[in-house]
């Protein structure tokens, strides 16, 4: 056999720090397996100090690409070769595509997996009637106000525990997003009509995040990026108010298609299956 002359199968990763509670592989591995695909895409715990040999380190060991999540997403923006418009515009990066002389080029997702998220859970939000709360000021906050901007929100407030970070963030992103200082966020709820949080407050290993959401507007849509456990504090508080909900799952299933698509050739289906097969793994399901 001709070893030299076998085509080369294409790997993937998902670099993060802690890494255990990703559901990246599983939604991955499930894909290639899905669509009959030779390929394996693995999770890497790659801390701050060993972020920028790994990246670099990857495309020489036949990586076609790899995820970034927490608490990556702004750090690797100074160690790529080229940034694409989004990833610029939302200032994190996601996703990582390595090309045959091994550039690296950052996207983001994120806000993309967001907004069909939504668009499929609740078809009928409007994003144009009223302002938005977010939670955070991470690389994840970083995707979801400018998706919300980019969606006709017409005012985005954020509130982080380290203010700073969210003034950075509103300087970054413009005049319509409005700072809230983290202890005085009840008293900006009655006009909200989209409440979100980016933080991993509330993940599994985390510390638990139940913020006092009884002044939201009736009509608000809470959601949740974490999705281990599935049925957040903060979700579970949402349903208990008769509000809209739409968890951390789907925005998982559907930023991962871009990537997929790109590494792999081939582009996924976000399915109820595969839905149901991620709902598995994590610790509450629907």
């Amino acid at each position: 056999m001709d070893i030299e002359n076998q085509k080369e199968v294409p790997l993937a990763a998902v670099i993060g720090s802690p890494i255990g509670q990703s559901l990246s592989p599983d939604l991955h591995n499930y894909w290639l397996v899905k669509n009959n695909l030779k390929g394996y895409y693995i999770p890497l715990n790659v801390n701050l100090k060993m972020l920028e040999k790994t990246i670099n380190l990857l495309p020489k060991l036949g990586f076609k690409g790899a995820n970034v999540t927490i608490p990556h997403k702004t750090n690797v923006l100074s160690m790529v070769d080229k940034l694409t418009d989004r990833a610029t515009m939302i200032g994190a990066v996601n996703t990582l595509h390595f090309n045959s002389s091994g550039q690296i080029t950052g996207d983001n997702t994120d806000a993309y997996g967001f907004i069909e998220n939504i668009k499929q859970k609740q078809p009928h939000w409007d994003p144009k009637k009223g302002p938005a709360l977010v939670y955070g000021a991470g690389g994840a906050a970083r995707a979801i106000v400018w998706a919300l901007l980019h969606e006709g929100v017409p005012e985005v407030r954020i509130s982080n525990r380290t203010k700073n970070k969210a003034i950075s963030l509103s300087d970054i992103l413009g005049a319509k997003v409005k700072v809230i200082d983290w202890t005085n966020v009840d008293s900006q709820l009655e006009e909200v009509l989209t409440l979100v949080n980016t933080t991993s407050l509330g993940m599994i290993g985390n510390a638990r995040f139940s913020p006092n959401i009884s002044k939201l507007n009736s009509q608000a849509l809470v959601a949740d990026l974490v999705y281990n456990p599935l049925k957040t504090d903060l979700l579970k508080t949402a349903k208990s108010m008769g509000l809209k909900t739409v968890d951390g799952l789907g925005m998982l299933l559907h930023q991962g298609v871009p990537g997929f698509e790109k590494w792999f050739g081939v582009q996924p289906k976000v399915t109820e299956e595969l839905e149901m097969f991620l709902q598995e793994k994590c610790n509450v399901t629907i």
